[in-house]
């Protein structure tokens, strides 16, 4: 079981802050730093200092990290046209040396969409379909052809599909409840599926969903990367939990119920129920980005029992 750290920049949080999680994360022996791709904050937040991009922040972190893999969970496919991101992307995978990973979804918060003036289009998912073609077209592309995409939502003609990244393929992470078409687009373009915040069971029905459109697609079912992120809350002490739940605005049981909270071994436990369903990596959400001790303490004493 992978542990891999999610962050959610736009509740407040800058570079510096998320570089030194990044540089944690990677000491402590997480296998990734993930980041959300939002503009606004939610909830009661006050979201200051104010958002940062994150293929800036990815591109900066590529640079100044050496092991850990990197990515976003997820990117918006609003924010961005195909073709620049798929530039942008393969620029952070050479910039970090093939440690990239994309994370790409419809986009569904309106308001940030507003807030900054982007686009907020009806058939958002035949736009990630169309994405998610154009994209994994670009990087596949042999050196010396061209790439050519004809959809009703982008045309691309002539491209020469460059640059290329390290990698080949980059991996593409394709998450969410969606009972048909999620799983779909998921075997078609995906190593990895993601269940955000959802129950063992939810999870399972869904993975099981995934494992089906995998096989109809002509791929063995464990050929996909199953994964779940849930939210981080972990203490010795239930003062100490209480403390952290306190600290991001949570309440303690419902953290234990849809979370991963409570002592090490309770997590222990839990992440153990993930894995008997097929997740092989976790994503912890850390929202309190400032206590790094809750990092340590997870790497002490939950990742060294998995």
């Amino acid at each position: 079981m992978e542990l891999r750290i999610f962050t959610e920049p736009q509740q407040g949080a800058d570079y510096d802050t998320l570089l030194t999680v990044a540089k944690a994360a990677e000491d402590l022996g997480y296998d990734a730093f993930f980041r959300s791709d939002h503009y606004l904050q939610m909830g009661s937040a006050d979201g200051l200092p104010g958002p940062t991009d994150a293929w800036i922040t990815l591109a900066g972190l590529a640079r100044e990290t050496e092991r850990i893999r990197l990515g976003t969970l997820v990117t918006a496919a609003t924010f961005r046209l195909p073709g620049p991101l798929a530039i942008q992307v393969a620029q952070v995978d050479q910039m970090s040396g093939g440690r990239v990973e994309l994370g790409l979804g419809s986009g569904w918060f309106a308001e940030e969409h507003a807030a900054y003036g982007i686009p907020f289009p009806d058939n958002k998912f035949d736009r990630l379909e169309e994405q998610l073609a154009i994209i994994t077209g670009l990087w596949s592309t042999k050196l010396g052809d061209t790439f050519d995409f004809t959809g009703e939502h982008y045309q691309l003609t002539d491209s020469p599909a460059l640059p290329k990244p390290v990698q080949n393929p980059i991996p593409v992470l394709i998450g969410g409840q969606g009972t048909t078409r999620t799983p779909r687009l998921a075997a078609e373009y995906a190593n990895e599926f993601n269940m955000p915040f959802s129950s063992v069971e939810s999870s399972a029905q869904q993975f099981d969903r995934v494992r089906a459109a995998v096989e109809a697609r002509g791929r063995q079912a464990d050929e996909m990367v199953y994964s779940s992120a849930l939210i981080a809350c972990v203490g010795t002490t239930d003062a100490e939990i209480e403390r952290r739940a306190e600290a991001i605005g949570r309440d303690v049981d419902d953290l234990k119920f849809n979370g991963l909270a409570g002592s090490p071994n309770q997590v222990v436990d839990k992440i153990g129920q993930y894995a008997e369903i097929g997740a092989s990596r976790i994503y912890l959400q850390i929202l309190d980005l400032a206590d790094l001790d809750h990092l340590e303490l997870i790497a002490a004493q939950v990742k060294s029992q998995l």
